[in-house]
């Protein structure tokens, strides 16, 4: 079988460390080791004599019950701690999904799970966020892509690359779809805790149904993707068997990151690191806007409810793929193109990020636009 290459992240890999402002990252400006052992405070001490061996491989316990304590009345036999979230969706694509097997996955969308679903040979039907409904879901698609064929229904909830968040209706309608067929419901829920218009955190669909499964992680509600921590909430007979392909892939996560990771879920180093996150979202959201309303009639944006990213319309003569190149050859800014998620005149901008960096780096932005615009 053709295999196929995830776009976005290939961007990224040939691209980010090349350029001068990178706002193709999906997440806030990290977290310094210092800051986070700060915000623990006493009883860091007895962590610089961990012994860097493996932990244990499905995750430590400490962190185990730390995650599973986010999440009503799992347990830690309900968790599995996987390399990011992204090892997570992997293994969930390749133990749930057989060749031939039907995916119905959200668009707008991160890909990751369609792509492995491309890759493993399943089938991948569509239903859509309308934009011009406020990326509100549309039902009707969902009704269409939902079939007594489907094996999984993916979703990205609060959502990459628009930040909608989903109302109770729209999660309801869609565990509904998931029951009416028996199909397993993933949920990737790695921007809950990065609500930019309120403070309470975006309810998870964990417990909502039988067969849901909740992906998760520190990379992005955290700051904290440095530590590659992610985590996937299921059934205890599905993390068992997520456990055995993971020894085939990764064996365990790193001693140092499940150590960390659970100072990090503590309860008030996690208030703080929640409460950090939403401030870089809010003010550079606000920056980013003042920035777009240089070229009014170009952009135009759909107010993300949450995450570090703004899904930007645009009105020019040039294509999101050859527009992001011209924009990293000729003034050294990554974006990522609309076109890695199916929907051409879109930027992906992440804008969680240093006030001074936002800035000149969309001022380069800008500067291209105007010359676009002067046929340059």
């Amino acid at each position: 079988m053709e295999f196929e290459p995830f776009a976005l992240e290939q961007l990224l890999s040939d691209w980010e460390q090349t350029v001068d402002f990178n706002f193709a990252e999906s997440g806030v400006y990290p977290v310094l080791l210092r800051e986070l052992l700060e915000m623990a405070g006493e009883g860091v001490e007895p962590m610089l004599d961990t012994l860097l061996n493996y932990p244990e491989v499905n995750g430590d316990l400490a962190l185990r019950e730390r995650i599973a304590a986010l999440y009503g009345d799992a347990k830690p036999e309900n968790v599995l701690v996987t390399i990011g979230a992204s090892e997570a969706n992997y293994l969930l694509v390749n133990t749930l999904l057989e060749p031939g097997d039907e995916l119905a996955v959200m668009r707008p969308t991160y890909m990751q799970v369609e792509g492995a679903a491309r890759n493993r040979g399943a089938v991948i039907r569509s239903f859509n966020l309308d934009e011009t409904r406020g990326w509100a879901l549309d039902t009707e698609s969902l009704t269409v892509a939902v079939t007594e064929k489907t094996k999984m229904i993916a979703v990205v909830n609060p959502n990459n690359p628009s930040g909608k968040i989903l109302t109770e209706a729209e999660m309801n309608a869609i565990v509904q779809a998931a029951d009416a067929v028996g199909a397993w419901l993933i949920a990737d829920e790695v921007y809950a805790g990065t609500e930019r218009e309120r403070n309470d955190q975006t309810p998870s669909f964990q417990g909502r149904y039988d067969k849901v499964i909740a992906v998760n992680g520190l990379s992005k509600a955290y700051g904290l993707p440095g530590l590659r921590l992610g985590w996937v909430v299921a059934p205890e007979t599905v993390t068992t068997a997520l456990w055995r392909r993971h020894e085939f892939t990764t064996i365990s996560a790193s001693m140092l990151g499940n150590r960390l990771g659970e100072v990090a879920l503590r309860p008030k180093v996690r208030d703080q690191l929640i409460q950090r996150t939403r401030r870089l979202i809010r003010d550079g959201f606000a920056t980013l806007e003042k920035m777009l309303a240089s070229h009014r009639d170009v952009f135009s944006v759909v107010p993300p409810m949450a995450s570090a990213l703004s899904f930007v319309r645009y009105d020019l003569p040039i294509g999101s793929t050859d527009l992001v190149h011209r924009l990293r050859s000729e003034k050294s800014v990554l974006m990522v193109p609309g076109d890695c998620f199916g929907l051409d005149q879109h930027l992906r901008i992440s804008s969680a990020l240093q006030e001074g960096y936002l800035r000149e780096g969309l001022g380069r932005m800008n500067d291209l636009v105007s010359n676009i615009l002067a046929g340059r």
